[in-house]
């Protein structure tokens, strides 16, 4: 069992950075690849970036590539979202994610979600 809690949003102005946490709970944290999605108000919750257990896959989606980095530290059971050159087109509530697939196309666990919000 893997229990995850989010952290870090807020409001931002465009061209900014936030940087969003994500603390695990339960010993086999570090078997999963971790990610992060994100929801728009009446959408399907949507892929953002994937990294694998160990660390050596990252994956992102398009529309994040060359702004966001995904990174985890296995000591600590986090994984972190930097999000560099906000857009408003970013505003979303945003999802830690767990699974046993290194692309992350099956999620077992989902955290509760933070909100961020880019004002322009």
């Amino acid at each position: 069992q893997v229990q995850l809690v989010e952290s870090g949003g807020g409001l931002v102005q465009a061209g900014g950075s936030l940087r969003l946490s994500c603390a695990a709970s339960g010993r086999t944290f570090s078997s999963y690849s971790m990610g992060w999605f994100r929801q728009f108000p009446g959408k399907e919750r949507e892929f953002v970036a994937v990294i694998s257990w160990s660390g050596t896959y990252t994956n992102y989606a398009n529309s994040v590539k060359g702004r966001f980095t995904i990174s985890r530290d296995n000591a600590k059971n986090t994984v972190d979202l930097q999000m560099n050159s906000l857009k408003p087109e970013d505003t979303a509530v945003y999802y830690c994610a767990a699974g046993p697939l290194v692309r992350l196309t099956a999620v077992s666990y989902w955290g509760q979600g933070t909100q961020v919000t880019v004002s322009s």
